[in-house]
């Protein structure tokens, strides 16, 4: 079976200055994947560049087998949906009506949605834990409540691939704990997850694999355990930390050492 995403190749430059570099990339269908490393190693442009908002210097793109390049943003949007670092909700859309967006893909031009858009939307919704917010202003919501029905907007995308940003950002340690659980959960149900994370233990507990990058190249792959060692830290991210092994789960965790 082939991997629902492959990247080879890949070089994007923002103007002379190189942010991503020979990246090479595959992800199996229904892992959970988190990239992580400092700010500024190419990180989110990595997902723009997925989700065909840049276009790269060097390298292809597969999604589900297809070269994304030559696919209209349409076509890439039936596969592939992007929760970004910041969702725009400057207009009292209710959150049913935000969610419902996500069905745009699927519909011509003039269509209008019907009675199945509606009926994924709502399932969009449960799976999410959102469906009882359908009517609130979606800019009345906390942030853990919008979180949940942008999610809810992607999944209604009905993609085989998800691309999240920071999906914990600016949300307390409870909220956090509602969106992990939740794209544990979809991972589980075989919708591929690649996410960009800051938290390392969040990353270690909930992905499948890591992804560690540095400077816009790819330092290592592979398994928690595999990535978030001591050394890995010091060389990436140049601080000093102790990795331990959760008693219950066995997934490594570090503490700062002062």
């Amino acid at each position: 079976m082939k991997p629902i995403l492959e990247v080879k190749d890949l070089s994007i430059e923002y103007g002379n200055r190189s942010v991503v570099s020979q990246m090479e990339l595959s992800l199996k269908n229904g892992n959970f994947l988190a990239i992580v490393g400092p700010n500024g190693s190419g990180k989110t442009t990595l997902l723009r560049a997925i989700s065909k908002v840049l276009k790269p210097k060097t390298g292809v793109i597969y999604v589900d087998g297809s070269d994304i390049a030559p696919l209209s943003r349409r076509s890439l949007a039936r596969k592939v949906a992007v929760v970004p670092q910041e969702s725009l909700t400057a207009f009292s859309f209710t959150a049913l009506q935000v969610v419902m967006m996500g069905r745009t893909p699927h519909l011509s031009r003039w269509q209008t949605e019907g009675a199945l858009d509606y009926d994924i939307a709502k399932d969009a919704m449960q799976m999410a834990n959102c469906w009882h917010l359908r009517d609130r202003p979606i800019n009345e919501l906390s942030g853990g409540e919008k979180q949940r029905v942008i999610i809810a907007q992607a999944l209604a995308q009905e993609p085989k691939l998800i691309l999240l940003d920071e999906p914990t950002l600016h949300l307390d340690i409870g909220q956090q704990f509602e969106i992990m659980e939740l794209l544990k959960r979809l991972s589980a149900d075989g919708l591929s997850i690649l996410a960009v994370l800051h938290d390392l233990n969040i990353a270690a507990y909930y992905a499948d694999h890591l992804m560690l990058v540095k400077e816009g190249r790819i330092e290592a792959v592979g398994s928690p355990q595999e990535i978030v060692t001591e050394n890995n830290i010091r060389r990436v991210f140049g601080i000093t930390v102790e990795v331990k092994k959760h008693s219950l789960t066995g997934k490594p965790y570090i503490v700062f050492v002062v």
